[in-house]
């Protein structure tokens, strides 16, 4: 799934690209994807896109005087500007947004896979924040984490879990937890509340320096067009096997069902190698 930093980045150069174009027609080819009716869809039309930004790892492009489109691409969607248009049998096509003064020139949600999990509401302005995937947000995680964190993650869960829930910090996924725990050399098993003042410091100042290097980074390499998958400047994540960056200490993960977590059993776990989550002491 597309976290902070990639919907970030992908937000700052639509917005370049289209801050101030007019909207000529609309589509939803994605039966499922359009959650709401009430604005339709065809108010866009014949609309300027006046911003798009960020909130947690959804999109909201506002259109006009008081409408917004809030977009969330779950695991498999993404955001594109194209110069030409979406053919009759590009099964992919979720969204449809065609832009004015050039006939083929489209912005385009696309969902791969069979889940179609990926939506979009279109929503009045007013009523943006209200809505339940904005409002049950928790503060951002990036450019400024909260000051209070170790208040915030307070709460027996581990620290790979609670810094996943966008309910408590928004916009870290998969993979840069694994980075965010390694630069603060914790463990992804320890519980929240177990975090010392320090400890809490240390992981605070980790989150702002992982996800700032990471738009560092895109910044420079990331342009129009958009690849569907981003060059992750991941240290950790994925990469077990592999020599720990920092003290040489082979890296380790966890796998389950559908994801895997990775870690440095030398300076997060104490040296304990957990092959087995459901096995593993850390997890008492």
């Amino acid at each position: 799934m597309p976290e902070l930093p990639e919907v970030e980045i992908t937000a700052r150069r639509l917005d370049e690209a289209l801050r101030g174009a007019t909207i000529a027609s609309s589509l939803a080819p994605g039966i499922n994807a359009l959650k709401t009716f009430d604005p339709p869809l065809h108010a866009v039309d014949g609309q300027p896109i006046t911003a798009i930004h960020r909130r947690g790892k959804q999109f909201v492009i506002d259109v006009g005087d008081d409408l917004s489109l809030l977009i969330h691409l779950m695991s498999a969607g993404r955001l594109q500007l194209y110069d030409k248009r979406a053919g009759m049998r590009d099964r992919t096509s979720r969204l449809l947004l065609r832009i004015e003064g050039d006939p083929e020139r489209e912005l385009r949600l696309r969902e791969f896979g069979t889940k179609q999990a990926a939506w979009v509401k279109l929503l009045r302005r007013d009523e943006l924040e209200a809505d339940e995937s904005l409002a049950t947000l928790g503060p951002e995680a990036w450019p400024d984490p909260p000051e209070d964190l170790k208040a915030v993650l307070k709460g027996a869960r581990p620290l790979y879990t609670v810094l996943r829930d966008q309910r408590t910090i928004a916009g870290i996924g998969r993979s840069w937890v694994d980075e965010i725990l390694w630069t603060a050399k914790l463990s992804p098993f320890k519980r929240a509340n177990d975090l010392t003042d320090d400890e809490a410091a240390d992981l605070r100042a980790a989150i702002i320096e992982v996800l700032t290097r990471a738009m560092d980074h895109y910044e420079d390499v990331v342009h129009l067009p958009i690849p569907d998958k981003l060059p992750l400047p991941l240290l950790v994540h994925r990469h077990e096997g592999e020599s720990c960056p920092r003290c040489g200490t082979k890296l380790e993960a966890v796998h389950f069902e559908d994801y895997v977590m990775s870690y440095c059993p030398a300076e997060q776990t104490d040296g304990k190698v957990l092959k087995d989550r459901r096995l593993s002491k850390l997890l008492k």
